[in-house]
Parts: C-alpha cells; sequence; structure tokens
C-alpha cells in the first residue's frame, strides 16, 4: 500500500513540470495567435482613433482625385503636347511626363488600398500602405528636386539642339513630322524666325486658313501669310506651362500624402 502511494505522488511530481511546460506552450501560441489576428483585423478603437479613421478615408479620397488627375494631365501632356520633345534630342521630357504617368496609376492604387485597410481596420494593409506611400513620396521629392536641376540645362541646350535638327527636315519622318506639328500647334516657324529654313521654308510655317488649308506662303514671306515668330520661345513658354500643371498637381498629391503617411501612422497604433 505504502508502495503504492509513492508511486502514486513520484508520478504527480513527474507530470507537474510536463502540465507547467504544455500550459506555458500554449500560452505562448495563443499570445502569438491574438498578435497576429491583432494585426489583420484590428480591434476595438476610442473616439479619436475613429476620427482618425473617418480622416484617413476621406483623405484617400482626396488622394484618389489627386492621382487620377495626375495620370489625366500626364496622358494629356504626351499625347498632344510631346510633339516638341523630337527636337530636344534628349529623353528628360518624355521621362519626366512617363514618371507623372506612372505615379498617378501608383497614387490610385495606393488610395484604394488606404481606403480598406481604413474601413476594415486592417493593420497589415495599414502597414503595407504605409511603406508604400512613404517609398513613393520619396521618389516625387527626388524627381521634383532633379527635374529642377536639370531644368536650366534643358533650356539652355534646347535652342542648339533645334537648330541642329533643322537638316533632318525632310530626310527623317520623325524630324519632320515633329517640326511641322511644333510649327502648326505653336504657330511658329524656325528656330528664331523662318530666317532659319534660309531657302526651304516648310508648308507648316504658312499660316492655316483651316484645317488642310493653308495660304501660300514659301515664295512670298511676310506677316500676313505665314507664322513670324520663331519656336524657341514658344517651345519655352510650353514648357514651363508643362511645369506649373506638373508642379501644382504634384504639389498638391504631395501634401495630402504627408497627411495620410500621419493619419495611417496614427491609427495603426490606435487600432488594438
Amino acid at each position: 500500500m505504502e508502495s503504492e502511494m509513492l508511486k502514486g505522488i513520484l508520478k504527480v511530481s513527474n507530470d507537474a513540470p510536463r502540465s507547467r511546460h504544455v500550459q506555458s506552450t500554449t500560452g505562448r501560441k495563443r499570445s502569438q495567435l491574438h498578435w497576429s489576428l491583432a494585426m489583420a483585423m484590428g480591434g476595438a478603437m476610442d473616439s479619436c482613433g475613429r476620427c482618425m479613421k473617418v480622416s484617413l478615408v476621406i483623405i484617400n479620397v482626396l488622394t484618389l482625385i489627386g492621382g487620377a488627375l495626375a495620370l489625366g494631365i500626364g496622358v494629356w501632356i504626351w499625347v498632344s503636347r510631346s510633339f516638341p520633345s523630337t527636337l530636344m534630342m534628349n529623353n528628360m521630357f518624355i521621362a519626366s511626363v512617363a514618371v507623372i504617368v506612372v505615379m498617378g496609376a501608383a497614387v490610385m492604387f495606393l488610395s484604394l488600398l488606404g481606403c480598406c485597410g481604413a474601413a476594415k481596420e486592417v493593420k497589415c494593409m495599414l502597414l503595407t500602405y504605409y511603406i508604400l506611400v512613404f517609398i513613393i513620396f520619396v521618389v516625387m521629392l527626388v524627381g521634383g528636386i532633379l527635374l529642377f536641376v536639370f531644368r536650366a540645362k534643358v533650356l539652355t541646350t534646347l535652342e542648339r539642339e533645334m537648330h541642329a535638327s533643322i537638316p533632318y527636315y525632310g530626310a527623317k519622318h520623325e524630324y519632320t513630322k515633329a517640326w511641322d506639328d511644333t510649327q502648326t500647334y505653336l504657330q511658329c516657324c524656325g528656330v528664331k524666325s523662318y530666317k532659319d529654313w534660309n531657302d526651304n521654308v516648310p508648308e507648316s510655317c504658312c499660316q492655316e486658313v483651316y484645317p488642310g488649308k493653308r495660304r501660300e506662303c514659301q515664295y512670298s514671306q511676310n506677316p500676313t501669310t505665314m507664322y513670324m515668330d520663331g519656336c524657341y520661345s514658344k517651345t519655352v513658354d510650353l514648357l514651363r506651362e508643362d511645369a506649373v500643371y506638373v508642379g501644382a498637381v504634384a504639389i498638391v498629391v504631395a501634401l495630402i500624402m504627408v497627411l495620410a503617411l500621419i493619419f495611417s501612422c496614427g491609427l495603426f497604433v490606435k487600432i488594438e
């Protein structure tokens, strides 16, 4: 009898550490599961958190509108105002427009991600949103600085590059089309004036009466039949006008993105 009691005591004493170990392991697993669920779905929030949630949704709606505006302006410039790019003999103009289009599309996608993360209170989506918005904000900032730095270089080399492209008129299709489109759209002729063409004034220098019909100016150059202004100054004005459009949209979107970063970070902390 005594030996059986002794065996029972020994068995209980041996099982006690195992029980504590199982309970400890189970507790850790529950803690990890609770943390994972909290990261995935969040929890209750106070009134401040709910205010941040609504604010973040509103900010992302504004970001969606800003991204759509940037995308639309980028496509508009690419389609209808990129004709002088061939005359510049560098890819900076097209590259900057491409960046605008890509950033606009990316901002629209991120705004949808931010709205879903805020509305559903999904912490992992908010964290992903915060990281991606921060990366895009840095890219926009660096791109804006580089564009500002190289803007003066583009303007100083533009006149020389336009002069260098004149001999290719009629010889290469892309230069012929670029000059014809530039002179037709901007109502100009040559780099500084029609004299840059010597005796080979293109038909696109003649004033357009209506689409497909021009005045005769190739043999009688005068202000009543042809465009007298040079294309250099008008191209510079066009580029500056495009820069104003792009810069205004970029500044507005950047400010909204800063607010999105602040509110997404605050909402992430508030979700329990």
